[in-house]
């Protein structure tokens, strides 16, 4: 396929989501760029929301990694499923009952304003680290696929993704955002089915004989047994039901979107039903990535991990494949990083900059300064961008989950302290305790060897490190 005629599709499919942008950001303001006036519909957001945990992390990766750990990660994702259950009914309604624009003004009431502060950082860090990772993952295939082979150097292919997304996200925020994801939700997953049937057919099997052939080639195992490995059943359902938890429950983003629904029983509705429709969704993408391998190994391709979706849809199938591929990888992309975007335009404002108490600015002076800062987020995103470059990790969804260990352990630690406990604490210590945290769990990852021995940590270091955490806050708690 040439990638002129790739690139002049991205420019299309680019040129429609700024016109759904430039419909429902009419007559915008803060409000609906932080929680979109609190109006949003419930199963838009559920629908919408399918995009933003997906990502393109999960387009390539997930099915990339099949052939190194079958269907393992279908364990992660049962624990998903709890995790979202435990937000719906545990957190939800205590966002709500506070009237929360910043989730992390939970923090402010129940600790103090250092602890309020802290958790607003870690997210911050947080987010710019995970939204960046998939940015750059997604970027990286369009360039190899795309610009290499018409002279555009990297940073100009980041450069000029960013500045698309800054043009959609820069007036309307979440209240454009819950209809643009929508729409790349539904491309993306269009695209998934299609490339699914398309492999079916070529390979000249039904449902049940291609998993018979796939569990041939061991792509079928999922749960392990044996507890020291990192894969093992219990350890990676704990770890899918705090990963949840931390990266949905206590994270700006997809909190900011569940709260712009009017009522707390209907975004419990969307946050229960996410959890079950991706349980669904990812068994598709892991059912995908068995048959990109048996497809790969017909075809003779040499590529492994995030590369094997990549190559084989754009060199080893026909052109209408290739393009349907392109689509739904850059829907996978948008929803990722506009979110992100968004979401710490709104913490850096609302929570670091404490623009809503500023009351000697008016509405337009905030407007102006929340722009600003939506700039200065994108220019963060293109240096993390080009950091992850030259890191270039062959499985980004392995790279994103083990960073999440480290940086939302300690918000995972707060909020359980605020929840679970009565206690007050010494405020001005909990920075402290939250750079610890994560200090300690990187030096028992490094040694667990020595430490452990045979026993195996895995995506589990979020609990220690959260648990490291509520200890440091136990320590320094007030009677």
């Amino acid at each position: 396929m040439s990638p002129v005629i790739l690139l002049s599709i991205i420019i299309v499919y680019f040129a429609l989501l700024l016109w759904v942008a430039y419909k429902t950001g009419k007559g915008s303001d803060n409000e609906s760029f932080f929680i979109g006036n609190r109006k949003s519909n419930w199963m838009l957001v559920a629908f919408g929301m399918i995009g933003t945990s997906l990502s393109g992390v999960t387009f390539v990766s997930v099915p990339g990694a099949v052939g190194k750990d079958s269907f393992s990660y279908l364990q992660i994702t049962v624990g998903y499923l709890i995790g979202y259950i435990i937000i719906a009914y545990v957190l939800l309604p205590l966002y709500y009952r506070l009237k929360l624009t910043s989730i992390y003004g939970y923090l402010q009431q129940r600790m103090g304003q250092l602890s309020y502060k802290s958790g607003a950082w870690i997210f911050i860090v947080s987010r710019l680290v995970g939204a960046t990772a998939r940015l750059y993952l997604v970027v990286n295939i369009l360039q190899v696929a795309i610009l290499d082979s018409l002279g555009v150097p990297f940073i100009v292919t980041t450069l000029v993704i960013l500045f698309m997304i800054i043009l959609y996200t820069y007036e309307g925020g979440v209240k454009t955002i819950v209809w643009t994801d929508t729409l790349q939700t539904s491309c993306m997953l269009l695209g998934l089915i299609i490339c699914t049937v398309y492999m079916l057919n070529h390979l000249g099997l039904n449902v049940g004989e291609s998993l018979t052939a796939m569990q041939s080639k061991g792509y079928t195992k999922i749960f392990d047994f044996d507890p020291n490995q990192k894969s093992f059943f219990i350890k990676q359902v704990l770890a899918g039901a705090f990963i949840t938890i931390t990266m949905t429950g206590i994270d700006q983003e997809m909190m900011q979107k569940s709260l712009s629904v009017t009522r707390l029983k209907d975004s419990q509705k969307n946050m229960v039903s996410l959890g079950f429709i991706l349980l669904g969704v990812i068994s598709l993408f892991l059912y995908m990535g068995g048959l990109l391998h048996l497809y790969g190994a017909e075809q003779n391709v040499a590529s492994s991990g995030d590369q094997l979706f990549p190559d084989i849809a754009l060199n080893h199938m026909p052109g209408f494949i290739s393009i349907i591929f392109i689509i739904a990888l850059i829907s996978a992309l948008f929803p990722s990083a506009d979110g992100a975007m968004t979401a710490l335009t709104s913490s850096l404002c609302i929570d670091v900059f404490g623009m809503k108490e500023k009351k000697e600015w008016n509405e337009q002076k905030k407007e102006r300064f929340r722009k600003n800062v939506h700039l200065i987020v994108a220019l963060s995103f293109l240096v993390m961008v080009v950091i992850f470059k030259m890191i270039n990790d062959n499985s980004m969804i392995g790279l994103i989950l083990k960073l999440a260990g480290f940086t939302y352990g300690p918000l995972l630690g707060l909020f359980a302290f605020g929840i679970f406990t009565k206690y007050k604490v010494k405020d001005k210590l909990v920075p402290y305790i939250c750079i610890a945290a994560p200090v300690i769990s990187f030096f028992i990852d490094k040694y667990q060897e020595n430490i452990f021995g045979e026993f195996k940590i895995g995506l589990e270091l979020l609990i220690i490190n959260g648990l490291l955490t509520f200890i440091g806050l136990w320590l320094i708690r007030k009677k």
